[in-house]
């Protein structure tokens, strides 16, 4: 089978020889992760559903969850949630097969507690959260495409990717997940809202921080300045595990102490008070907001991991951008991988699938050209993998 896999090289500065980057990271507790995380959940759980009782994944699309804030009195020592948080779970699913009714709002409010259960240890969620589930039948003619069993792609959209990571890209993810992951015992006093922005100017990098803290573990505030302190430590020695560049941090900047004002939680969670989210708001599938690369805006969290190239072809832009990238054992500095798919067309075949690249100096792509295109053309021959990966939570979407 012939596929349109172009490889060329482009003349354009990689971002790590750039003067300066910006990289962002919304951590598990964000209320743009809450809602990515629960979407993708729901997805997950459906498709199992569908596979261990009808064989095969039927259609459905639950990427439209919505957290509404609610309303919380935090204090030093203890605090209290005034109103519930308010999430919504949209998006259509396949519900009747044969006439037989399937309890997919069952299992997707199962699935929306579960999430919250196993991600968010401060988290009531009898008391501190109302799930309302609206998610409704698939349209007539996106079903009529998945129903042919040909995995054709339900969408007309793009995927992208690209390789390696920058310093300032591997310093903010890691840093998010040495506090959510690493620290986690350590320091019960931090909630898992965690948002950690980079900015790095010539080889100094600025990494913003702003955590959430549990008033039931700060008793004062000279304790809360006391982790602050010590966080901060930490986050020095951690960063230099990624980068051999300058790294400096700061933790909460809009804590004013002599306003008594500080990021006091009762949850842990930014969207006990007020903070909302949306799915697709936050990181793209590699867990990162970066935009001095090239990026999709599509939401890939609870899409149908089937066909929908809006969740595959994202997934497969990355995959096929690292193995190029290794494959070229340091003659590529950087690869950028991009398909667009049609509506209606086998997913396997796209429009187009294209390898763009930064050679190092006195590197002719050409000899490189056949075994990239072979890396493209296995990854979409074998496309189905993404789909076992993601039901075998071996791969994220944020």
């Amino acid at each position: 089978m012939n596929r349109n896999i172009v490889v060329e090289k482009i003349n354009y500065t990689p971002v790590e020889e750039r003067e300066v980057e910006i990289v962002e990271r919304k951590g598990i507790g964000h209320p743009d992760s809450v809602a990515d995380g629960i979407a993708e959940n729901i997805s997950r759980a459906l498709s199992r559903y569908y596979l261990k009782n009808y064989g095969r994944i039927l259609h459905h699309n639950t990427d439209q969850a919505e957290i509404v804030g609610g309303q919380a009195k935090p204090k030093f020592g203890g605090g209290q949630v005034l109103e519930p948080v308010y999430i919504l779970l949209s998006g259509r699913a396949t519900t009747m097969v044969n006439g037989e009714r399937i309890p997919y709002r069952t299992i997707a409010k199962r699935a929306a507690a579960e999430f919250l259960k196993k991600n968010y240890r401060y988290l009531d969620i009898e008391e501190d959260v109302i799930i309302d589930c609206m998610i409704g039948q698939g349209s007539t003619d996106l079903k009529g495409l998945y129903d042919t069993q040909k995995h054709l792609a339900n969408d007309t959209s793009f995927g992208v990717g690209y390789a390696p990571m920058s310093d300032l890209e591997k310093v903010v993810y890691n840093t998010e997940r040495y506090i959510n992951v690493d620290l986690k015992d350590k320091f019960p006093e931090l909630g898992e809202d965690v948002k950690v922005m980079g900015y790095r100017d010539g080889d100094k990098i600025d990494i913003t921080v702003a955590v959430a803290f549990v008033g039931h573990y700060t008793p004062d505030p000279d304790h809360y300045m006391s982790v602050k302190e010590e966080l901060y430590n930490l986050l020095k020695d951690h960063a230099s595990k990624f980068t051999q560049r300058e790294v400096e941090y700061f933790i909460n900047t809009g804590d004013l102490p002599e306003e008594k004002i500080y990021y006091l939680t009762v949850t842990g969670l930014s969207m006990e008070n007020g903070d909302d989210g949306s799915v697709g708001r936050g990181n793209r599938v590699n867990g990162l907001i970066t935009p001095y690369r090239p990026m999709s805006m599509e939401a890939s969290a609870g899409k149908n991991p089937v066909t929908h190239v809006g969740k595959l072809y994202n997934i497969l832009a990355f995959k096929i951008a690292e193995d190029v990238y290794k494959a070229a054992g340091g003659d590529i500095k950087e690869v950028h991988v991009r398909i667009v798919s049609q509506i209606g067309k086998p997913i396997d075949q796209p429009q187009v699938a294209s390898i763009q690249l930064i050679p190092a100096d006195n590197v002719k792509i050409e000899k490189y050209k056949k075994e990239f295109e072979g890396i493209a053309d296995n990854w979409l021959a074998n496309i189905g993998k993404v789909t076992e990966m993601l039901l075998n939570n071996e791969v994220n979407v944020f």
